[in-house]
Order: C-alpha cells, then structure tokens, then sequence
C-alpha cells in the first residue's frame, strides 16, 4: 500500500507540474490511445501498479487540462493545494459521512464549514446546509425544503402524502434559469414546462415588474450569476414581490453566490439574504475538487423534514448535526473535508482575493478583445466574458482553432441568438502572464479570420 500511494503521488505531482509545457485539448494521438482501456475483463488479479501505470500511461494524456491555469470553458476552478491534499487524506480515511456517532471527524468539519460558508456569503445563521454533488443537487435539495414550506403551509404533508390531489405549486423562473435548476424542478414532480418564465433585461437579469401576479402556494427561482453574462437578478427587488403573495423565494447561485465574498462585489448580490434557500458549487470558485455542490435554506426544520431519514439499526439520535439529515443520499463522501481546507486555507481575505483576481483576469480579456476590434457582447461584472468574432460560422471556426492550438480552451455559446465564444475565468492558478499568453493566441488565431469590422 505505501508503495502503491507513493507512486500515486508522485505521477499526480508530475501531471500537475507538466500541465503548463502541455496543450490544454488532449491531442487526436492521445484521443486514439484510449481504445486501449476497451477491452474484456480480465479472468485473473491484475497487480495495482500494473493498473495504475495503464491510468496514467493512457489517460493522463487524454485528459484536459482542467486542473490548470489556461482552461475557461467552463466555470471551472482548478483544485487549491489544501484542497486537492485534504481531498486525498479525506479519501484514505473513507468516511460515510452520514453519522455525527459513526463519523464526528467528518461530520464536524461538515459543521464548522457550514458555519465558515455562511458568514463570507453573509446568509442568515441559522441556515441549515447540505454538501451534495453539484448544482443540479444543491438546487433539488433547496427546491424539496420549499415544496415542503409552501405545501405545509396549505395544510399538506408531502414526503408523506406525495403529489397527488396535493395543492398545486405556482413555480416562476428567468427566461434564463439554467437547466439544472428546471431538471431539479423535474426531479421534484414540479415539471419543466408548467413553470411561468418571466422576462428578462439586456443582460439577463429576471425584471421584477414582470412578475405576474402569483397564488399560494408559489416558488420563485431566481438566478445570481448568468452562466453566460455573470449578470445577477435583482433578488431583493423580487423578494418583495414575493412576500406580497406569501412566495418561497430560492437563488440558483452556482457561482456568482460567491461574489458576496469579495468587498468590491457584494453590491452584485445586496438583497439576497432575504431569500429563502440558495444553492451553489465549491468546485466552481471555491477551487475544491469535483465534485462539491452546497445547499442552503433559512428554515433548517423545514430542510430536515424533506431530508431525514430514520431505520432502527442507525445510530441518529445524537447531540450534535447528523450530516444525513439534510442530504438526499444516506451514503456520501466526506466532501465537506476539502470545503473546510479551502476555508482555513484561504481565510476570508484569501478568498476575496481569488475572486476579485480573477474578475479582474475577465475584465482585462475583454478590454483587449474590444481594443482589437471584436465585440464583447456582455457587461463584465463577474468572471464572464462573451466575445463574437463575426459571424456564427466564422465564431465557431475561431473557436475551433483556439481549441486546436491548445494554449488555453474556452468553449461556445449563444446569448439572445448570437453566437459567440465564452471566456469564464474561476482558476486559482491563472495568473497574469497566462491572461497574456492566452489573449496573444486568441488574437493570433482570430486574425486569420476576421475583418474586426463591427
């Protein structure tokens, strides 16, 4: 087992350390090696060494550079050194965070980050939280708190009753929520296509005058952070509408919820502490290891409710929070262990710096990209960058090329009908010289296609 784990961190320090000299894409000779992990299962026991050299001799290389500091395609943060260290130590102790009896290591770290997260994302303090998988979770779990809110509100027990013959919910959501969140409404019987979409600005900001008049029992799903413009919808606005109606209101902020971390940012989000329920991802700006998503909703009883689970051989009576009591899985990972590591080891500071710098980074893509004539098609308040370089046809081809050359990757997208190319910034590790190095391939490549006549 030591010999095993040293040489596994040793071809991890090795992959990491390498990422900068290599392309960001996996190349097509890379791409064609992985057949070689297609084959039958073998009958006999294969050496663990023997299996590991296979991982990192095939896919290593057919990885993308994801962990390093020249990849924006998506919102995507590289693991921080304590992170990615805890993440590794969290995994030898093999925990099944679920009991404070079973696992009060775990499930204490799981507390105490709790208790970290709420006070640099100013959220009321008595929230209760679940570590989950991702977005998509996080907004199932605050979403199945406020369908027991609203309905036990009208008299109705839905974790015993279900949906039928219960009253049904009203749920309004942005012309731009993302689909994570309508899965999650999917997943909780709420339904895709039944919801109220309402309007939004230039931006993508939800208008709050274009809320229709709603009857109990309703949802409001609102959005901090457009995956596509970084813009954030005007939640305290919308949270008055709400209380007008007796409205749930929930935040879908999967990375912009962390703008209230950095002092010249948090104007982005005033008001959104009188919501009801958030969800966010700490493997987007916290920089932690995927994968990591966070729940969090004002009324912990009601969390609880939709969440807890009781059987006579679980240990769950206990003094102190039981981690599975506001989670939808019983069995998990100990995921909070590198939520707490990041925390300790950034400091309140240290993570307002992270995002502040790389809000910057975007910043400076854009001046550049428009000072050299292409079209920024957003106003940069976050880590957001959406730039058009003529074109669908000839955008694409840029972005193609971009990819291809593998100094830095950033992936396509279409903003109210024009397609462009998206620059998300959210890497601990970019620096500076990797914004420069970036633009010089960017505009080298865009060169052989454009006129910049806009």
């Amino acid at each position: 087992m030591r010999k095993l784990l040293q040489t596994t961190a040793e071809l991890a320090i090795r992959y990491l350390e390498g990422l900068d000299a290599r392309k960001v894409a996996p190349t097509e000779e890379a791409r064609a090696n992985l057949i070689q992990f297609d084959e039958p299962l073998p009958n006999e026991p294969v050496e663990p060494e023997l299996v590991l050299q296979l991982l990192d001799k095939i896919g290593s290389p057919a990885s993308v550079a994801q962990a390093g500091s020249r990849f924006f395609g998506f919102v995507t943060g590289g693991s921080l050194p304590a992170a990615l260290a805890a993440n590794w130590l969290a995994a030898a102790w093999d925990q099944n965070c679920g009991l404070y009896r079973i696992t009060p290591a775990t499930a204490l770290l799981e507390q105490v980050a709790l208790r970290w997260l709420l006070d640099v994302l100013h959220l009321p303090a008595e929230c209760g939280g679940a570590f989950v998988t991702g977005a998509t979770v996080a907004n199932f779990t605050a979403l199945a708190a406020a369908r027991h809110a609203v309905l036990e509100r009208e008299g109705w027990n839905v974790e015993a009753d279900g949906l039928f013959g219960a009253p049904p919910i009203t749920v309004a959501v942005s012309e731009e929520a993302h689909p994570s969140l309508l899965k999650a409404l999917g997943l909780l019987g709420l339904g895709r296509s039944r919801v109220v979409k309402v309007p939004v600005d230039g931006q993508g900001r939800m208008r709050p005058d274009a809320i229709p008049t709603l009857t109990r029992p309703a949802i409001i799903c609102t959005q901090v952070g457009n995956v596509n413009t970084g813009a954030c919808d005007p939640v305290g606005e919308i949270c008055d509408r709400a209380k007008e109606v007796g409205a749930w209101v929930h935040v879908d902020g999967a990375f912009g919820l962390w703008a209230a971390a950095a002092p010249s940012l948090a104007h982005l989000t005033a008001g959104m502490e009188e919501a009801d329920s958030w969800a966010t991802d700490a493997h987007k700006w916290l920089n932690v290891p995927y994968d990591s998503g966070l729940a969090f909703v004002r009324d912990a009883n009601a969390l609880q409710a939709a969440m807890a689970i009781t059987a006579e051989y679980l240990p769950t009576v206990s003094d102190q929070r039981n981690p599975s009591d506001y989670t939808p899985e019983l069995s998990r990972r100990a995921r909070g262990v590198e939520v707490w590591a990041a925390l300790r080891s950034l400091g309140r500071s240290g993570l307002a710096d992270l995002i502040e710098r790389t809000c910057r980074h975007a910043r400076h893509f854009a001046k550049e990209l428009k000072a050299a004539g292409y079209q920024v098609l957003n106003d940069v308040v976050l880590n957001q960058v959406l730039v058009s370089f003529g074109d669908a046809e000839t955008t694409h081809r840029v972005i193609a090329d971009i990819q291809t050359e593998g100094t830095c990757w950033c992936g396509s997208t279409v903003w109210q009908g024009q397609t462009a190319m998206r620059i998300s910034v959210s890497s601990w590790a970019t620096t500076d010289a990797d914004v420069e190095k970036s633009l010089a391939a960017m505009l080298r490549v865009a060169e052989k296609y454009c006129s910049r006549e806009f």
